[in-house]
């Protein structure tokens, strides 16, 4: 039979065992408890600071935000994002241009191995957008070269998403960034022809500096108000 000292010994064992156990759970269950709480304050700033959704027409911004929205609506509905390109989008860089079946002034490039060589110099000379639709690239430009104070640019948008407002956007998105950058005044250069783009072009503040027989060359002074009014923020543009 166990005494009932060594019964009392146990016992005392045990309650001090239990209260361990008990100790270290209310200590795991603090510790997670305190990063739970952490955990939901960073979401919540998170949240505050991040765009909930694509009607942005009331949002004001925050200094999280880029120099213009990336969130567009074109003129059919479509829900576009214009941001700076990445070299894991290439494929999808290729294939809206291999999309274009007609080129202007020898551009885009019709060949592959040429449109390959030529994006490459565009994407590792200049400073490039691109606005997509899902993992789609569906509109592309870029100023070449990056460190030039009067860099030019080129501007392309897929067929299936030509006149509905993507281009106009994508300029304005480069007249915005230009403000982090040392660039006095953008250039390019268009075919006389080409009607439509020199109206899209004139539409955010270009003019012709030269024209010839064949093609008109455009020039856009960069001043602090006409980039300031295209980083106004969707609500302040709204009103």
């Amino acid at each position: 039979m166990r005494s009932s000292s060594i019964d009392a010994v146990d016992s005392s064992r045990s309650q001090n065992v239990i209260s361990a156990v008990r100790d270290r759970m209310y200590s795991k269950d603090t510790i997670l408890c305190q990063s739970y709480s952490t955990k939901r304050r960073i979401e919540s700033r998170m949240t505050v600071n991040a765009c909930t959704g694509w009607d942005n027409t009331t949002c004001e911004g925050s200094e999280y935000c880029p120099p213009r929205c990336p969130r567009f609506i074109d003129d059919e509905g479509t829900a576009v994002l214009i941001r700076p390109y990445r070299p894991e989008q290439d494929d999808a860089l290729r294939a809206m241009y291999e999309a274009i079946e007609t080129s202007t002034m020898g551009l885009p490039p019709e060949r592959r191995s040429v449109l390959e060589q030529w994006l490459r110099r565009l994407t590792t000379d200049g400073w490039n957008l691109l606005a997509t639709v899902g993992d789609q690239v569906v509109g592309h430009v870029a100023v070449v070269p990056s460190d030039a104070t009067d860099p030019e640019f080129v501007i392309f948008v897929h067929p299936e998403y030509q006149n509905r407002g993507i281009g106009t956007e994508l300029l304005k998105h480069v007249i915005a960034r230009t403000d982090d950058r040392d660039h006095n005044m953008l250039t390019l250069n268009v075919s006389r022809e080409h009607h439509q783009a020199i109206t899209v072009y004139e539409k955010v503040g270009f003019s012709a500096t030269t024209v010839n027989q064949v093609e008109m060359q455009m020039a856009l002074e960069l001043e602090d108000g006409h980039v300031t009014a295209v980083q106004q923020s969707p609500a302040a543009r709204n009103r």
